[in-house]
């Protein structure tokens, strides 16, 4: 038949070839789907054993599992001692563990800390009992770890998963025992338009893992790994269902002791309520007021007097025969409005499961704020992205005032559904090309929920051109690490949105930096007569407020620093005499950590990464660091645990972020966060469809 409608010989044939694919593709997708519910079953008996009524205490965790049992887990709490000297900030974390049931139990928990933060100390505490830890090559670490687990010595295991994920392993917690693991880190803070901000992340979101699944031994409750996504179960904890988490678990308390080094104009967190106490001009001590729970990043900004906003921060640290040093300085503003050039601006929005309610509302909100500002020689579209992408316009259209409020209707009608397959939106954003003509500017609104966080770098720098990527962070708890790491490829910026109120606020503090000169070709000359080695190794382009922070090992202190650069269309120097320089702790591990960054970078430009493997293990045992190939263990040497006494391994769970709803996030079948009923489930409505449709074949054969 070449045209018109199938005879009923056609109709015969087709029915009987798509009945024969469909089943077979069914067959294939039901045994692989049941296959993997068998799996995640077999994991859940061996995890989950009945609970007697005298193995728990009040306040007990039952996780159920697929088999229908339940489980106790420990708890955790955790308590956050922070530190401020000027742009510098040192932490100390305590997790404390416990454990509610007549088991032993090994612990493990997934959390997040902030992207740069330089983790350089671990320690764990039993009672009176005090044991640090020490950081090894990661298999090494692990090695030692699973060794003193099997002995049955307490112990404790830190790895870095991403630069903002980490996972607490704390082996043969005793029964009714608390055990306190303590890490300390070192980070700078964020300084943009005469304002400091310290967030601190207190959850680990649902991620996104692309990929198929390959076959691995998985703890219950974990994601599996998958061809992209390798690692996924380290970074895709177990998450509290609903009827789980009745008042949320996994308390946390945080302090902060400011010291600004100048007098402060205000100190505000607008997401927690918080207690200030003013100790002098300069300082305040803030603490979280009430009982908070790990649902939601901790933001605290603070302001100092106007006439006193710093514009230079110099600070040195003697170590093991070597200085370091920190530098951040502030270039002027430029007077006067700069001339603005035309703009080709994409605006990416971000439609998943994740971004449902409170964060779809903010990003619609901005996206809509971003639309109307443009100007009538500016160019635009807008893409949205879930499990697939989609642009509003088939090129960038001219910004004429009937195409914007185009786009403002077609925003409106957007909702949050679906996966996160952001590298689909990134391939229509980004498409390598240069216009000399007009600023290219990217603007991406998302909450950042993937675990294939390194295949979007290297995207992004592949794809690039001569485009600006600017990322909006939306939600309660975005994926800090991409949206800064991928605003630094894209040679852009990160803004943060956390509730709707802020968006006007936010937005338009972006569009000054989109709209305002930049300063170009900075560069940063120190003493000479002595080694010098500076991270980053090129300053990149900086944008309205933004400050040059620069670290350095180097052999002499004293001369001074040469800064130069173009600002707008004109040359900009500025000297800094190393006399100004202020005692400080930590510059030097703020120094490895910045290089050990650098060298993970340059895994995407081609570096060999057992080359790059050595450089990282051989720098950060000197500087005692976690990163992704140096872990921290911690090991009693006395043993606890009997031979015979069986050790449950448990994964504690986390909350859902604020926002986020169990149902929006693993409640649809892209999302990829779906656990095994739903992939039986899958399989068997498809042999059902694959049965009717032989039951189809037959009949249309009689």
């Amino acid at each position: 038949m070449l045209l018109g409608w199938p005879t009923s010989r056609d109709r015969i044939g087709l029915a009987d070839a798509a009945a024969r694919i469909l089943l077979a593709f069914a067959a294939a997708v039901a045994a692989a789907l049941a296959a993997a519910m068998v799996l995640a079953l077999v994991a859940g008996e061996a995890a989950a054993e009945p609970i007697r009524s005298k193995d728990v205490s009040s306040g007990t965790l039952l996780l159920r599992h697929p088999n229908g049992q339940a489980q106790a887990v420990p708890l955790v709490s955790t308590d956050v001692d922070i530190r401020v000297s000027g742009p510098v900030a040192r932490a100390r974390v305590r997790q404390v563990f416990r454990n509610p049931a007549d088991d032993w139990f090994e612990g493990i928990y997934v959390f997040p800390l902030p992207e740069n933060a330089a983790v350089d100390r671990l320690r764990i505490r039993i009672g009176e009992r005090v044991v640090e830890g020490e950081v090894r090559e990661r298999q090494a670490a692990k090695a030692e770890y699973e060794r003193a687990r099997a002995s049955g010595r307490r112990a404790a295991l830190l790895d870095e998963e991403r630069p903002n994920v980490f996972t607490s392993s704390v082996a043969n917690i005793g029964p009714r025992e608390e055990i306190a693991v303590e890490l300390e880190y070192q980070q700078t803070l964020a300084y943009d338009g005469s304002r400091y901000s310290l967030r601190f992340p207190t959850v680990v979101g649902p991620r996104y893992v692309p990929g198929a699944p390959v076959a691995a031994p998985l703890p219950t409750g974990w994601s599996p790994a998958t061809d992209q996504v390798p690692d996924a179960p380290r970074v895709t904890p177990p998450v509290l269902r609903p009827a789980e988490s009745a008042g949320a678990a996994n308390p946390i308390a945080i302090r902060v002791s400011l010291d600004a080094g100048v007098p402060l104009a205000s100190v505000e967190s607008r997401y927690h309520a918080v207690a200030v106490r003013e100790i002098d001009a300069n300082r305040r001590e803030v603490a979280l007021q009430g009982p908070a729970h790990a649902t939601r990043d901790f933001e605290l900004a603070w302001t100092v007097a106007p006439d006193r906003a710093p514009k230079l921060a110099l600070f040195t640290e003697r170590k093991d025969g070597r200085d370091y040093a920190l530098l951040m300085l502030v270039p002027p503003a430029v007077a006067g409005a700069a001339p603005r050039l035309p703009r080709e601006v994409i605006f990416v929005i971000d439609t998943s499961g994740s971004m449902h309610g409170a964060s779809i509302a903010q990003a619609k909100e901005a996206l809509e704020l971003a639309v109307r500002r443009l100007g009538p020689a500016d160019r635009f579209n807008v893409i949205e992205f879930n499990s697939y992408a989609r642009k509003l316009f088939a090129d960038a259209a001219p910004a004429s005032a009937d195409n914007r409020e185009r786009a403002v209707r077609w925003v409106r009608e957007l909702r949050a559904q679906g996966g996160t397959e952001m590298a689909a939106a990134l391939q229509l954003a980004l498409d390598g090309r240069r216009s000399p003509e007009r600023l290219r500017q990217v603007i991406f609104l998302t909450d950042g929920a993937v675990a294939n966080e390194e295949a979007l770098f290297r995207l992004i720098a592949e794809r690039l051109g001569d485009a600006r990527l600017f990322t909006v962070g939306i939600g309660s708890a975005p994926n800090g690490h991409f949206m800064t790491k991928a605003a630094q490829t894209g040679r852009g910026t990160f803004t943060y949105i956390g509730r709707i109120e802020e968006v006007r606020e936010k937005m338009g503090a972006l569009f000054a930096k989109l709209e305002s000169p930049v300063l170009t070709d900075v560069r940063v000359e120190w003493p000479g007569g002595g080694r010098v080695e500076t991270w980053p190794q090129r300053v990149p382009d900086l944008y309205l407020g933004e400050p040059i922070v620069v670290t350095a090992a180097l052999d002499r202190v004293e001369g001074e620093v040469v800064v130069s650069g173009t600002l707008g269309d004109a040359p900009w120097r500025a000297h800094v005499p190393m006399s100004r320089a202020r005692a400080g702790d930590g510059m030097g591990v703020l120094w490895a950590r910045e290089k050990v960054a650098a060298l993970v970078d340059s895994l995407r430009a081609g570096a060999a990464e057992g080359d790059v493997r050595a450089a990282v293990v051989e720098l950060a045992t000197a500087h005692r660091l976690v990163t992704k190939y140096t872990s921290f263990v911690a090991v009693e040497q006395t043993r606890v645990r009997a031979a015979d006494a069986a050790l449950q391994q448990a994964a504690l769970p986390t909350n859902l972020p604020e926002g986020w709803t169990y149902e929006a996030v693993f409640g649809e079948l892209p999302q990829g966060a779906t656990d095994a009923r739903h992939h039986f489930l899958l399989g068997a409505a498809l042999l059902a469809l694959a049965a009717a449709a032989a039951a189809g074949r037959r009949r249309a054969g009689a």
